[in-house]
Formats: structure tokens, sequence, C-alpha cells
């Protein structure tokens, strides 16, 4: 008989798989798109998404609408892609995305876990719809726009401390790459909150050492991570972003301040034919029919892995 302490794995488990799976396949479909993300960060949305977040049920899937406008007074039934998360209450979190570039595999979990339609994909980068290739404020799950790059930090301290002084006791997390520690703006936000001890602000880091140009590490000194988010006065734990149990316990870390998972990663986890491509991992575009042939048959034999498992 399972441990009932650990049963959650199996789940959380097949929610990582289950997003790796429908990200290489939609991009086997379409030709190209962002499969390293979904690689290094399937189980950091799994872990958030059946662990850690607080977040009210749905009743049903949620089916993407059409994007109906900014917000403003023309727009009256404007909605940002928070109501995949349910209602908002005081003692439930709130989850401000990123990398906007990881859309993909956020909308592949929202599918897996049963928050957006099966057929949510769809609309994928369609004009006129919400499902955007680089994720909005009006795309499933992502509550703020956060771009150019690296401004969801800010926007969580300050979501973080408003909701502190209204007296919440839901936390506000935000998930975030590496890459966007090249960005000073993470760093001030940084210091800002853990000046102000806003200790109900939690960051998890997908750091898989990749971004748009290569690797981190040949376009900005970053390392030691770990002990410069320190230095700027927030608690990190680093961990292995693929240990469920690690993960777990870094995420559930007490803190007086702000808390950082630091999570390193693999941006070829599950899918080892797309190490052929490194260091330029940022988004994979098939050089010829006969390589997309080589990947589809890399695709096949994952989904017979999974069918023995």
């Amino acid at each position: 008989m399972a441990d009932p302490s650990t049963a959650w794995q199996d789940g959380t488990r097949a929610v990582a798989a289950g997003v790796r799976r429908r990200v290489f396949e939609h991009v086997l479909r379409n030709g190209e798109g962002y499969l390293s993300q979904a690689c290094s960060a399937a189980e950091i949305f799994a872990m958030l998404y059946t662990r850690t977040l607080r977040l009210a049920p749905l009743a049903t899937p949620i089916r993407p609408g059409p994007f109906i406008g900014v917000p403003g007074p023309r727009t009256p039934g404007y909605v940002t892609g928070a109501v995949y998360h349910g209602p908002v209450a005081p003692d439930l979190d709130r989850f401000i995305f990123s990398p906007a570039q990881y859309a993909l595999a956020l909308y592949a979990t929202l599918i897996e876990v049963g928050r957006l339609a099966p057929d949510g994909l769809d609309d994928f980068n369609r004009d006129g719809g919400t499902v955007e290739m680089i994720g909005a404020e009006h795309s499933p799950g992502i509550e703020t726009t956060t771009g150019s790059l690296a401004q969801a930090l800010s926007q969580a301290a300050g979501i973080a401390l408003a909701r502190r002084l209204r007296g919440d006791t839901g936390l506000v997390w935000v998930m975030m790459s590496d890459g966007e520690f090249e960005e000073g703006q993470t760093w001030e936000a940084l210091a800002n909150a853990a000046f102000h001890r806003i200790a109900n602000l939690r960051v998890v880091v997908d750091a898989n050492g990749q971004q748009c140009d290569g690797l981190v590490a040949t376009v900005a000194h970053l390392e030691p991570l770990a002990d410069r988010i320190r230095a700027f006065g927030a608690s990190c734990d680093e961990v292995d972003g693929h240990d469920l149990d690690a993960l777990d316990a870094a995420m559930r870390r007490p803190s007086d301040r702000p808390h950082v998972v630091l999570a390193r990663t693999d941006p070829t986890r599950g899918v080892p034919i797309l190490a052929e491509k490194a260091p330029l991992l940022h988004t994979l575009r098939f050089a010829s029919p006969a390589e997309q042939a080589r990947y589809q048959a890399a695709f096949e034999a994952m989904m017979r892995e999974a069918v023995v498992r």
C-alpha cells in the first residue's frame, strides 16, 4: 500500500510528464516552439499547481475566449488570465507568472490540472485569441503583463505588501527564469522586498542556464546566484528542480523575509535529442523535414515509454 504522505508524488509526476508530452506534440505539429522551457520547468509547474498554490477550484475547465481589447472603459467585460485560478480570497494565493516565453508550458499545465479546456491550445498564437505565444495579462493563467522583461517580481512585491497591509493570509508566488536576474529591476525589487520584510512573497526560479542568446553564463555573470540572492536580503534554498521532495521542502520553508527557491534544471530533461541543439535551446525550429522526422520518432518513443509505465 502506498504511503499516504508521499502518494501526491505520483500525481505531480504524472502532470509533469503530461506537460512535456503535450508541449512536444504541439511543437511537432506546428514545426517550431518553446520546448526546452517545458523540459526544464515541468516539475516546477506541476508542483505549483498540484501541491503548492492554494487556489479556488473550478467547476469546469475554461474555454479560452477571444481578445476583447485592453483594460479600460470601452471593455467593461475585460478579465485577466487570473480567472483560470478561480475567485480570489484573502486566504488563497496569487500567482504572478514572469517568463512570458514559458507560456506554452503554462497552458499545458493548466490543461493537465483541469483549469484550461483540453482543446485550449487550438487557439495558440491565433489572431484575435487570448492564448498568446508570448503570454499577456489576458492569457490563461497570467494575471499581469510582465514585459519587456523581469517586471513580475516588482509587481508581485507590491501585491504582497498590499495584501499584508489588508490582513490577507494568502501568499503571492512568482515564477521566474534565471535569465531575468540579468536585469537590474530584479535586484532592485528583491532588495526592496527584503527591506520591507515582505514575508508573504515567494519566488521559484527555473534556473536552466538558458536565455535567448544561449547560455546565461556567456551573456552575464550571475554565479554564485544563491549567495547573491541572500546578499540582497532574501532567504534562498538551492535545489534540484526535478526532485519533487526537494522542491516541496523548499517551497514550504518558513521565512520572515521574501523566500526564493532556486531550482536548478536541465533544459533537455525528458527529450534528450534536444541536446543536439545546444547551446541555442531557447526555441526549437526544425532545420529540415528529416530532422523533424527524427524528433517525431523521439516523441513516439516517449509515448511508448509512458504506456509501459
